[in-house]
């Protein structure tokens, strides 16, 4: 039973209760009024609450009207209610008494600050929808499913696990090589990582059906040797499969090195070597890495050298695993940088039926510009112009191009005077040109 419905049993009284506050209005303190409801509870103890805030009234009504006002609202409770009149019912009030009466009854109403004995509104016929906070919902466990899904994706167009079974995988060897491959592209770390990772945030597993139970860091070392095993096989796959989904043909192949090192002893290896560290690790062994790329990106070729290799030195290893025959049958290019281009290396790539894009190591200079050339001016990435002309050296045979580039020249003359000017810190006497 509601409070409401307690204070009709218990003879509850409406009236008015005023308090001093600013009227913004008049700029003064005025009279503010409330409806307060005066009642008892169960346990007989007189109480009070309020039922509406009247406001400002503005000195249109007096204490006497208040009343009379008062005692309709309690009469027409009591008749709402089924009950007897608690006051005389008094007749030809006056308009503003009405009028305020029935504004205060119709707020207590549709606001439901009474008790009339409303009947509860009848159940929807149709489902109501209720709203649940997010911040609210626990799941115990949560993985991620995205990007997994997605490589899954791409690997199903490159047939690989058909490929993995066609060269000896069994089925469950298949399924942990394609987790592991999935693993490795979204979360790439150690073995002991992945294997924690697969286990506590993704849903690999239940994308590629290996059982999650299962996985284990033993398990990912051995699956990752029997792949390595098998790279020259895959990587040849890979290039022609991926000719044949995009339509490619190999004219240009992209060839660069870079070296990663070891801060263990690396005592057993063979191949990790104190060398010239790009990472600025001296002081410890590395290995170069060696990749070979079509203008697409698509990978064709990847080697692990000794890490005191010279870069140059590396290039005939790699021309002699080029899957030439995914090459169209024009003469393919290898684009390399000068620090391989030595002359042993372009006549090496020549033999082996390759062309090549390289940066010049001498510096040519009995050059004339070529008659019939006319330069071309190309835009790099950043939008900054290059200009390309065509010369001619009698010493030498190659297609030569003068590039011109200003934020080239720019750069280069910074670093020259930057290194002019720490010189003459060091010898003041040093000419300034």
């Amino acid at each position: 039973m509601t409070i409401s419905r307690l204070c009709c049993i218990f003879a509850a009284v409406m009236y008015f209760r005023l308090s001093l506050r600013h009227n913004p209005a008049k700029g003064k303190s005025d009279a503010y009024y409330r409806l307060i409801e005066s009642y008892r509870n169960q346990t007989d103890r007189v109480c009070h609450r309020t039922l509406l805030n009247v406001g400002f009234l503005d000195d249109l009504v007096n204490i006497d009207q208040l009343n009379q006002i008062r005692r309709i609202l309690c009469n027409r409770r009591e008749e709402a209610l089924g009950n007897v009149h608690l006051f005389e019912i008094e007749e030809n009030n006056e308009q503003i008494v009405n009028d305020l009466a029935d504004s205060f009854w119709h707020r207590l109403v549709s606001e439901n600050r009474i008790d009339i004995g409303q009947k509860p509104p009848k159940a929807p016929t149709v489902r109501q929808r209720n709203m649940v906070f997010e911040e609210s919902i626990r799941h115990p466990d949560v993985r991620e499913i995205g990007s997994e899904w997605l490589c899954y994706q791409a690997l199903e167009q490159l047939q690989l696990a058909d490929y993995l079974s066609n060269i000896g995988f069994s089925q469950e060897e298949t399924r942990l090589a394609v987790t592991q491959i999935i693993s490795r592209a979204v979360y790439p770390a150690s073995e002991l990582e992945t294997a924690r990772w697969i286990r506590e945030n993704s849903a690999v597993c239940e994308v590629t059906g290996y059982p999650l139970q299962k996985i284990t860091k033993d398990k990912l070392y051995k699956s990752s040797l029997k792949l390595f095993s098998q790279k020259e096989n895959i990587e040849r796959f890979l290039s022609v499969k991926t000719n044949q989904l995009f339509d490619i043909e190999d004219k240009i192949y992209i060839y660069d090195l870079t070296n990663t090192y070891f801060e263990g002893r690396k005592v057993g290896s063979k191949i990790a070597r104190f060398g010239r560290s790009k990472e600025k690790r001296s002081d410890c062994k590395i290995v170069v890495l060696a990749l070979v790329i079509n203008p697409e990106g698509f990978i064709k070729y990847s080697g692990i050298f000794e890490g005191n290799m010279q870069d140059c030195k590396t290039l005939e290893g790699v021309v002699k695993n080029l899957r030439t025959q995914t090459s169209t049958s024009k003469r393919a290019i290898v684009v390399i940088d000068a620090g391989i281009a030595t002359d042993e290396n372009l006549t090496m790539l020549t033999e082996n039926g390759f062309d090549y894009v390289c940066v010049s190591r001498s510096k040519i200079k009995d050059y004339t510009i070529d008659a019939g050339s006319i330069p071309v001016t190309v835009e790099d990435r950043k939008k900054q112009k290059i200009t390309l002309q065509k010369v001619v050296s009698e010493k030498h045979n190659d297609f030569f191009l003068k590039i011109e580039s200003e934020a080239k020249r720019a750069k280069e003359l910074s670093m020259n005077n930057r290194f002019q000017e720490g010189l003459r810190k060091v010898y003041p006497s040093y000419p300034p040109h």
